[in-house]
């Protein structure tokens, strides 16, 4: 059996941006991910340590937001790439990026890339 652990609105501040500028000053991101895993034995035994453990998730997506990338899309393969090898359980992952108010001449609220694999 599968089961489905969502994180939604991770926020952060980082430095991705095609922009030298954006690469300097930053902008404030956000990060939903969506995780199918195997269930195995984590329900039956309630065990935390078999668990895709969603405190472990997020420190992996922090440490991936913190290394700049020139695209977003960049961004969302390398969290999806750092759960899947984190986590034997994890089947499939869904990454949304959104950087806030990008720098585009206009009034915009985000831009957001949706990656799965």
């Amino acid at each position: 059996m599968e089961y489905r652990i969502v994180l939604q609105r991770m926020e952060f501040h980082a430095l991705h941006g095609c922009y030298e500028l954006e690469r300097k000053v930053g902008n404030r991101f956000t990060v939903d991910v969506e995780i199918t895993a195997e269930l195995g034995d984590v329900a039956a035994e309630d065990s935390v340590e078999k668990a895709v453990n969603y405190l472990t998730v997020y420190e992996v997506v922090r440490e991936q937001m913190a290394l700049t990338q020139r695209t977003i899309e960049r961004v969302a393969m390398n969290i999806i790439d750092a759960i899947k090898e984190r986590f034997d359980a994890v089947r499939h992952v869904k990454c949304t990026v959104s950087k806030l108010a990008p720098p585009l001449g206009g009034k915009i609220d985000r831009v957001s890339v949706v990656l799965e694999k």
